[in-house]
């Protein structure tokens, strides 16, 4: 059995406006042990994005422009399209995907890309119909979001009701204006039926903003209707935070949660402050996902929580109301470079992706002996 070596990061309670957990990482190493195997079920991707599982098969976005389902058993790809649309440049290109709930009987799914339109640089969220093999039908949901080469957010989730909604976020494009007035689609999160249309309960009318005053949200799970992001910070405050309906994260103003001179706008502007954050480093915080399985029970309840620059998988662990963090952990930092994202089995096998680039990236299924 591989042992694992973990850091505990030792959680500190603070108060502003609301009692949330502010995590310190002036940490020392302990040694523990994670009682599971990993092995690497793919290798030669170039950026992979999003993983998704569905139907013992992984579902996959490469920053290339390239959807494509691969058999984790074998790790080959069975089905692949390209997206010749897709402008890749940077962290930019082909991003998030998310698949409809009736995918097995509709075959639609989403997908969220930048591309170059009269020479700026921009993005969408286009739905895709898969059939036959094949991804054809392309019909745009939302268009004009300033894209750039960083700060893209586009990570997706489509919600578990009668009437889904699908969400999305969308990074500030490296200009910090767009964050905070609600008039624009960027540095937001944003809400939207699957037709494409406006929620008649979204908090602005025809308006797909939900939440504002993000930086770059790169993580999205929703957990018994606990809506959970995570969001890079500038070089302090990587963010964990409960998603609400019409409320301000804060960015430019606020880093992390609301502490010295920022006190004053959050009381302001009704901020609502990050649950969990690095403090005075950056993680670089990415893919987002919620485990409860037997099998690692080390990470039950727990977020789970791809860094890029930290090299690492962050276990959050949560109240049991899930409305706070009450111990972080870290694992297998620097073990394959930079981690995206991540999906979980119906069995509890956790699926992670690299960000390596050069087509050294690789999936890695992590799994109890």
């Amino acid at each position: 059995m591989k042992r694992i070596f973990v850091y505990v990061i030792t959680a500190l309670a603070f108060a502003c406006h609301e009692k949330n957990l502010k995590v310190s990482t002036d940490h020392e190493p302990v040694e523990n042990i994670l009682n599971a195997t990993t092995r690497i079920i793919a290798k030669g991707l170039n950026y992979p994005w999003e993983i998704i599982w569905h139907n013992n098969q992984i579902w996959m976005t490469e920053r290339g422009g390239t959807i494509s389902r691969l058999d984790p058993a074998t790790g080959k790809k069975n089905f692949s399209y390209k997206i010749d649309e897709v402008e890749s440049r940077n962290e930019g290109g082909l991003l998030g995907m998310a698949l409809h709930p009736d995918f097995d009987k509709n075959g639609l799914l989403y997908v969220a890309y930048n591309y170059k339109k009269s020479g700026k640089h921009l993005e969408k969220l286009v739905r895709y119909h898969f059939s036959n093999n094949t991804i054809s039908e392309p019909f745009v949901l939302i268009d004009g979001i300033v894209g750039s080469t960083n700060h893209d957010g586009s990570r997706l989730w489509i919600t578990n009701e009668p009437h889904p909604k699908i969400f999305m976020t969308t990074g500030d494009a490296f200009d910090q204006s767009l964050a905070q007035p609600t008039n624009t689609l960027n540095g937001k999160i944003l809400r939207i039926n699957l037709d494409g249309s406006i929620p008649a309960d979204n908090p602005f009318p025809n308006n797909a903003v939900w939440s504002y005053g993000h930086r770059n949200p790169q993580g999205l799970v929703m957990v018994n209707n606990i809506l959970y992001e995570s969001e890079h910070g500038p070089d302090i405050e990587d963010e964990v935070n409960i998603i609400e309906k019409d409320r301000n994260y804060g960015w430019p103003d606020v880093k992390g949660p609301c502490d010295g001179d920022e006190i004053s706008f959050c009381k302001a502007h009704n901020v609502k402050e990050a649950i969990w954050s690095t403090g005075n480093e950056t993680f670089a915080t990415s893919g987002l996902d919620y485990y409860n399985h037997d099998l690692i029970p080390q990470w039950k309840n727990s977020l789970l929580l791809m860094t890029l620059k930290y090299s690492s998988i962050m276990q959050l662990k949560l109240s049991n109301d899930g409305r706070s963090v009450i111990e972080a952990k870290t694992y297998f930092q620097n073990e394959w470079g930079r981690l995206r994202d991540l999906c979980i089995s119906p069995d509890g096998k956790v699926y992670v992706c690299t960000s390596n680039g050069g087509k050294s990236d690789v999936i890695i299924e992590i799994s109890k002996l």
